[in-house]
């Protein structure tokens, strides 16, 4: 899974966007790409399943890029602890979406291919998301 490797705070507070964002909204690399359309946090666990059902697809002929990381740590706190004690411990890692962002692009597919290997990874997601092409 996507984990980073060094960070410079352990632990961070929840603050959220959900204005669109303004960076990472137009196709670089490839031709079709999934756009997410609502602010949510997609974990780590989301984009490597969408990464899998892409893959798959591509068999050998293509190529895929993932636009996000998650950089965001997520706290939790074991279960039936008390109230007090500090912040818990780092439980997994988040991407922070906000409305516009590419989250894959897709590059040497036939149309109607890349566009259910977009759909079958938007499934995994659990974000609206859209399907555009350049």
């Amino acid at each position: 899974m996507l984990t980073p490797k060094r960070v410079k705070h352990r632990k961070w507070r929840k603050r959220a966007s959900s204005q669109p964002d303004s960076r990472g909204t137009l196709l670089v690399f490839g031709s079709y790409g999934l756009k997410g359309l609502e602010a949510r946090w997609i974990t780590a666990r989301q984009i490597e399943a969408g990464r899998r059902v892409i893959v798959r697809s591509l068999r050998k002929g293509g190529k895929m890029w993932i636009r996000i990381f998650p950089d965001k740590p997520v706290t939790k706190k074991g279960a039936e602890t008390p109230m007090g004690g500090g912040k818990g411990s780092v439980d997994h890692y988040v991407c922070p979406l906000r409305p516009g962002r590419i989250i894959f692009e897709i590059e040497g597919l036939p149309e109607d291919q890349a566009r259910e290997a977009l759909t079958k990874a938007a499934s995994k997601l659990g974000v609206k998301t859209a399907i555009i092409k350049r």
